[in-house]
């Protein structure tokens, strides 16, 4: 287990044992979620609307943009590990499919489910989570960390 997948285990420890569940709620109810089980709402909420607004654009840049790397994503159906921006807009449309890009634009910000590991788009085609920049997790960015398409 790395650095930043320990530091958000031990923050969801002490979270879970301080009774945060995850949940589906509304805006408010998303927000106090995201807060109590990640940390400040208001960077995740940036994140989620530029997401949301560039995929809407097709703007694989800005996508590129909020992606922590590297990442492993099935581009054209082949597992690929996408080590940078530039690599992850050369495979945008192999990497966002039709059913990755409506999860993500037809998401409602009150019906996103929170958890300890992160934000969940849709039935789990993007999450994006805090990625620490120090010990305690104050110092964090908001980035995407898992493009997927989910077979129902």
């Amino acid at each position: 287990m790395g650095l930043k997948q320990a530091q958000k285990c031990l923050l969801a420890m002490s979270l879970l044992f301080a009774g945060a569940t995850p949940v589906f709620a509304d805006e408010k109810g998303v927000n106090q979620s995201i807060d109590q089980l990640l940390g400040d709402h208001t960077k995740y909420q940036a994140v989620i609307v530029a997401l949301q607004k560039a995929v809407a654009a097709q703007d694989a840049a800005a996508v590129a943009a909020l992606v922590d790397y590297p990442i492993g994503v099935k581009v054209n159906g082949k597992e690929t590990n996408i080590k940078s921006a530039k690599v992850f807009v050369e495979h945008y449309s192999g990497i966002i499919t039709p059913s990755i890009a409506k999860a993500v634009t037809g998401q409602k910000y009150g019906d996103l489910f929170v958890n300890y590991k992160g934000v969940m788009f849709g039935d789990g085609q993007v999450w994006i989570s805090g990625i620490c920049h120090d010990n305690e997790c104050k110092n964090f960015d908001v980035k995407i960390e898992t493009i997927q398409d989910v077979v129902k």
